[in-house]
């Protein structure tokens, strides 16, 4: 007799944040993680020790505690974020001209260079275990860039990768007209991830015009109202991503 082993399709709860500043998202995601990170410390517990632990926090009977998959989608008020490995220099404007705009400004704990985030563009925050996918840092890029390319697709575009470069671009192998519509950056704890993806819907790319973005110099920003010639509805362009989210991760979101 041959069985067939049909493993469950795995759990994303998914929290749309709506409008939220920079730094009230990114307290919210190191609060998810931890909980992830506190989680496979008390599995480590168990599986270490030889004696029943008198924890009310864990049930070992058979029901035990297992880290949780988390999709945030936000748009932030203007704001200028910098890598862990950045270059402060590739803010082109002073403090005081950035204050007088009305953009904040964050070192953060992830990788990359200097981004802008704001109105109209969809940033991606998962918060996952890649212990229950593949233990692959570039795989989970190549991953994000995958579902951002898939909803590109939806609207005729081709998104593209560029070598050696995190993101999508279109057109990254003609010199001159390379322009990056979505940006990476993530962090990564005993493989539980943050941070993620910044994909220009609408959004205004004036902000770029103040930074080099990503580090990368004579290269453009771009966005899909800038390559289609119209905006787009936004809400709609955040269900498909949702949508190649799930298809790309092999997962639900819930």
């Amino acid at each position: 007799m041959i069985v067939v082993l049909q493993l469950m399709t795995q759990e994303v709860l998914f929290e749309d944040l709506g409008q939220m500043p920079y730094q009230q998202a990114w307290d919210y995601q190191e609060s998810l993680l931890q909980q992830n990170l506190e989680i496979k410390r008390k599995l480590r517990v168990l599986a270490d020790s030889r004696e029943p632990i008198v924890d009310s926090s864990v049930q070992v009977d058979h029901h035990f505690p297992q880290t949780t998959h988390h999709l945030l989608l936000v748009e932030h008020p203007p704001v200028y974020t910098l890598g862990k490995s950045g270059d402060v220099k590739n803010i082109l404007i002073s403090e005081e001209e950035r204050n007088a705009k009305g953009i904040e400004y964050f070192a953060t704990n992830r990788g990359g260079d200097i981004t802008f985030h704001g109105p109209q563009q969809i940033v991606g925050y998962p918060i996952l275990d890649l212990e229950k996918f593949e233990t692959d840092i570039g795989r989970y890029l190549r991953k994000l860039e995958e579902v951002i390319i898939l909803t590109m697709a939806m609207y005729g575009l081709k998104g593209e990768r560029s070598k050696g470069e995190t993101g999508v671009w279109l057109d990254p192998d003609i010199k001159g007209k390379e322009r990056k519509i979505c940006a990476l950056g993530v962090r990564c704890s005993r493989w539980i991830t943050m941070h993620g993806f910044a994909f220009n819907v609408n959004t205004d790319l004036n902000y770029f015009n103040y930074i080099i973005p990503c580090g990368i110099e004579n290269k453009q920003v771009t966005s899909l109202q800038k390559e289609l010639g119209h905006a787009l509805n936004f809400e709609e362009v955040k269900e498909n991503v949702k949508k190649n989210f799930e298809i790309v991760f092999d997962v639900q979101l819930t």
